[in-house]
């Protein structure tokens, strides 16, 4: 469902200022697709766990790590980026 509805979320969610924090990284197409994807990973990792799939827990915890480096390593890139 927010693979589809990207630009609608983007334009009046992501793109906003939140306080004194500036719009980041989500509001890009790739920081977009990188956080809906951790939301599905963890819709994943529960289903693996009702079904007590183990290698499927495995890689669902181990895509959501490597999911949440990016979308940090994008957070303070595009934070770096900002100019004051």
């Amino acid at each position: 469902m927010l693979g589809l509805s990207r630009e609608t979320v983007t334009r009046r969610v992501t793109s906003r200022s939140l306080g004194s924090l500036a719009p980041g990284y989500a509001a890009t197409r790739i920081g977009y697709l990188i956080y809906a994807g951790l939301i599905a990973d963890f819709g994943i990792l529960l289903i693996a766990i009702n079904y007590s799939r183990v290698t499927l827990i495995v890689a669902a915890v181990a895509a959501f790590v490597i999911g949440s480096i990016v979308g940090i390593v994008g957070e303070v890139t595009t934070y770096r980026a900002l100019k004051r």
